[in-house]
């Protein structure tokens, strides 16, 4: 079986504030704008994202949202278009993420939901320690690592 589109949908705070970022990041318009909803249909990848604006509703530390992309140089391009934008970005070239080598960027929208740009160089059986510290802010920190790095923390010194 295929699908032919995912679907998403997103609560926010402000749809304004959504609508602006997302107009900058997709670098399309939204195709449906209404009060407290905005709606974008994205032909590569296939994915149609809705955001729904109810403050109440907004959950902190979800995960995150990523694109891959085909080429090293894909990465760098949308990485300097994102930066000409205004949009604040966190470069994160050569690492051991998810276990996988990638160089990727990442950028917050408004509500703080985070999106991974990035170009998959290969598996990997290394996650960067850097990850499972409680201060990173990326989110592919396994609660496992974690707990290590609780363990490790108590067994020094």
């Amino acid at each position: 079986m295929i699908y032919p589109r995912m679907h998403v949908s997103l609560y926010v705070s402000n749809i304004e504030k959504t609508v602006a970022f997302y107009n900058t990041f997709f670098g399309i318009d939204a195709l449906k704008v209404k009060p407290g909803y905005a709606k974008y249909i994205l032909e590569s990848p296939s994915l149609i994202i809705s955001f729904v604006e109810n403050p109440e509703r907004l959950q902190a530390n979800f995960g995150h949202l990523g694109l891959q992309v085909d080429t090293v140089k894909e990465v760098m391009q949308r990485l300097e278009a994102a930066k000409t934008a205004g949009l604040s970005v966190r470069e994160e070239m050569g690492v051991s993420c998810c276990f996988a080598l990638q160089d990727k960027f990442w950028v917050n929208d408004p509500d703080g939901h985070q999106w991974e740009i990035y170009f998959f160089h290969e598996d990997s059986e290394f996650n960067d320690p850097h990850y499972a510290k409680k201060e990173a802010t990326a989110c592919c920190s396994t609660s496992e690592m974690k707990e290590l790095n609780v363990i490790q923390k108590k067994s020094c010194c």
